[in-house]
């Protein structure tokens, strides 16, 4: 079986062609610049088959479905010889509210249900919904079509870590809660961990570290999340290259008050002007501010140590939520790529019995245990893998 998945922002679309054979990827690309000029990079997998990389015209993702449909199915470019090999196609879409806790095949009514939830998720959904309808319009109804949400991993949270001490009419009206995001990032990763112990994820307590230019952490319970860092949306939890995390509300009121800004203006600064970057005033890129602390640059380094002790802060708070921890997980850009950061992190668990192996530490980008012998919680890196993820639930949904 052949499955495409594809991930549409609002002017970009990126994709994945798998044969679930084997779980290969045949092919992967990125539209970009969609209703503005457009640019498609399409990259084969197999041999025999050439890259296209060039500027083409973009006006809608409807164009941009048609031009990766156009190059899979090339003789230049393409690894399948026509649609018909194309048995499937997974979404992701960022939020699903309370409507879903698990992947569902795409109906009229999951439509419906996926648009109430734009209101949650302004920046996401909406283009999550332009191109399932992209490929509907393009492919047509015969091809069944999957969404995988971001949010169902996080459905499993108890209560009293969702809910918000506000009046529990904004929760029962408006369904002001945490939601949590980065799901089926933690989901692949607590599945390859149980696999890497060998032991049963229903035995195990995991900690999954999703640290990238966006991070999230989530508690993982014999399987299932029951806490994670992100909230009603991604804007709190850790701080992120550009987000600033947790912050007291009362300071939104005050800057808004002293400066004049908008409400629009003051997110604009949250989510956009925050984070490591308005700390150390250098970069959003972590890579960056290593070098630059490296050269004594004291602010790089102040926002360094911010964003790892608030890292580690939150992995205990889990190991007390879950009262114990088997292992904790390190994956996304920063966490399978940076052994500084890694270290810095696990240097605040040496009390628990937490011991890491500097050599393995060392390696970058793959999965491997970073933890010596005799630590009593292991420390695994490990890359995650979204589109597999909804490869393969779009394969169990429709095969």
């Amino acid at each position: 079986m052949k499955i495409l998945v594809i991930n549409a922002g609002s002017s970009s679309l990126k994709y994945q062609l798998f044969d679930m054979e084997g779980e290969k990827v045949l092919a992967k690309g990125l539209c970009e610049r969609i209703g503005i000029d457009g640019h498609l990079k399409h990259t084969p997998l197999v041999e025999g088959k050439n890259v296209f990389n060039e500027d083409i015209s973009l006006p809608t993702h409807a164009e941009a479905i048609a031009a990766v449909i156009d190059k899979l199915t090339s003789p230049e470019y393409g690894v399948v010889s026509s649609m018909s090999e194309i048995h499937a196609v997974g979404h992701r879409v960022v939020h699903g509210g309370e409507f879903f806790s698990a992947s569902v095949i795409i109906t009229d009514e999951v439509m419906k249900a996926i648009e109430a939830c734009n209101p949650l998720a302004p920046l996401h959904n909406p283009a999550n919904i332009t191109g399932i309808n992209a490929c509907k319009k393009v492919m047509g109804d015969k091809i069944p079509q999957v969404a995988v949400f971001d949010t169902a991993f996080h459905q499993t949270m108890p209560g009293k870590a969702f809910t918000y001490a506000i009046p529990k009419e904004f929760y029962e009206k408006d369904k002001i809660r945490r939601y949590g995001f980065h799901g089926t990032s933690h989901r692949y990763v607590a599945t390859r961990a149980a696999a890497m112990l060998g032991r049963p994820i229903e035995e195990l307590k995991l900690i999954s570290c999703h640290m990238g230019n966006g991070s999230s952490i989530c508690a993982i319970d014999g399987g299932k999340s029951v806490d994670t860092s992100m909230g009603f949306t991604p804007l709190v939890g850790l701080p992120m290259g550009t987000r600033c995390g947790d912050l007291d509300s009362g300071i939104i009121q005050y800057l808004m008050n002293k400066y004049g800004y908008t409400i629009d203006e003051m997110m604009n600064i949250l989510n956009k002007k925050s984070g490591v970057l308005g700390v150390s005033g250098i970069s959003s890129d972590f890579r960056d501010l290593d070098n630059a602390a490296a050269q004594g640059n004291k602010d790089a380094q102040l926002a360094l140590d911010l964003f790892h002790y608030d890292v580690a802060k939150v992995i205990g708070s889990y190991a007390v939520a879950m009262n114990g921890v088997d292992a904790i997980i390190f994956t996304a850009g920063i966490g399978e790529n940076s052994k500084e950061t890694r270290a810095a992190i696990c240097e605040y668990f040496t009390f628990f019995g937490c011991k890491i192996n500097p050599e393995a530490n060392s390696k970058r980008g793959e999965e491997i245990e970073i933890s010596t012998s005799d630590s009593r919680i292991k420390l695994l890196v490990i890359p995650t893998n979204e589109e597999l993820v909804i490869a393969r639930d779009t394969q169990e949904l429709v095969k």
